[in-house]
């Protein structure tokens, strides 16, 4: 008998607030982080969404005495706290980082590399920070970053490597990444639209989020969700386009469900990648109706946190299992006509519903896709 992983407890920083209730109302509401910011010089403003900086610092010098912390070092600490001041670090403990580009802005106007721009070097220094004992951990998988690292966790723990996991994530808005997009003409000159007709590309954000994986939970524990599979396949298709036929998505998602043991008419909601660009919204559409997910509900959280890379996956995560618990679907913000060529159950206001199983999916540049399936206890 496989032994049963769950997640426990979580957090998260974003635009919207600095923990999940605040967030969570926030969503509710239809509040959205996502804004026009002046993030180059001597180049436009872009639609994204920023955590207010004067905001960040306020709250973590609330926290921390210590200020000798990037921006998003500093993001990540605020979003681990409150699991720390909750859960017991042991030598059986595992401390994974998911993040994409983790200090990179550090490397502007430098003719050295800086050692805190290694992710190494990052992971390791929250990881001592708060005490662990085991060596931090990385997952740098492009924007399926996030899913893997629980599903990381999850595999690391049942084979008996370690007997509980924190998971942290994030990246923040950075010159590189929007040079990086805007480079592949990827991003929206709107507020994103995922798998809108009218969709034109992406709008980047940034974000931290947290969450404590366990085989033992306690019984004082407020809530649980089952890790029940999980599954990363790579295509190959290409350095940044996604198949057209979803083939990477479609094998991640069967995979995940078969460990899972649960069919498509058991999926109560699909939190999607939906990063509203053309190619891939409609290689999702592709690789959801192959496994008969069409008419599942469904929702991007772009719209409301934008992509926020190797943060994306936890937390929209996180959100998912939020709303299971509130037994709320939030809708796919921006979503007005549909855009792709296959049938998807987008959900398109606040939707009571009873929420059993999730799929949370991803993809990303390289040819990379992930899903996991999480069930509530």
């Amino acid at each position: 008998m496989k032994k049963e992983i769950y997640i426990t407890d979580y957090n998260c920083v974003t635009p919207l607030g600095f923990n999940v209730e605040t967030n969570w109302n926030a969503l509710l509401e239809g509040q959205t982080g996502v804004a026009l910011h002046k993030i180059i010089k001597d180049q436009n403003a872009f639609y994204a969404s920023m955590i207010d900086s004067e905001k960040l610092n306020k709250e973590f010098s609330e926290n921390f005495k210590n200020q000798d912390f990037t921006r998003l070092e500093k993001m990540l600490l605020l979003s681990l706290k409150p699991l720390m001041e909750r859960h017991h670090i042991t030598a059986e403990t595992a401390f994974i980082l998911s993040t994409t580009k983790g200090n990179i802005s550090l490397l502007k106007n430098q003719t050295a590399l800086p050692e805190s721009v290694y992710l190494s070097t990052l992971a390791q220094k929250i990881a001592d920070f708060f005490g662990f004992k085991s060596k931090a951990i990385v997952v740098s998988n492009a924007c399926v970053s996030g899913v893997m690292a629980i599903a990381v966790a999850k595999n690391m723990i049942r084979a008996g490597k370690y007997k509980d996991a924190f998971v942290i994530a994030g990246d923040e808005l950075s010159e590189f990444v929007i040079s990086g997009f805007n480079s592949f003409q990827a991003i929206g000159t709107g507020p994103c639209k995922p798998y809108d007709k009218n969709r034109n590309g992406i709008n980047i954000g940034e974000a931290a989020a947290a969450v404590y994986i366990t085989s033992a939970p306690s019984e004082n524990e407020k809530f649980r969700f089952k890790v029940l599979g999980d599954s990363a396949i790579n295509d190959a298709n290409h350095i940044s386009g996604p198949s057209r036929t979803g083939d990477g998505l479609y094998e991640s998602i069967r995979n995940a469900m078969t460990e899972a043991q649960v069919s498509a008419e058991q999926i109560d909601f699909i939190s999607a990648h939906g990063t509203a660009t053309l190619y891939n919204d409609e290689m999702e559409a592709i690789a959801f109706n192959r496994m008969k997910l069409q008419n599942a509900p469904l929702n991007s959280m772009k719209g409301y946190y934008g992509h926020c890379l190797g943060a994306s996956g936890l937390l929209e995560s996180i959100i998912s299992m939020e709303g299971a618990l509130h037994n709320m679907l939030i809708p796919s913000k921006n979503f007005e006509e549909t855009g792709v060529s296959q049938p998807l159950n987008i959900i398109q206001a606040n939707r009571p519903a009873a929420v059993r199983y999730i799929l949370k999916t991803a993809s990303g540049f390289g040819g990379c896709n992930a899903a996991i399936v999480l069930e509530k206890c």
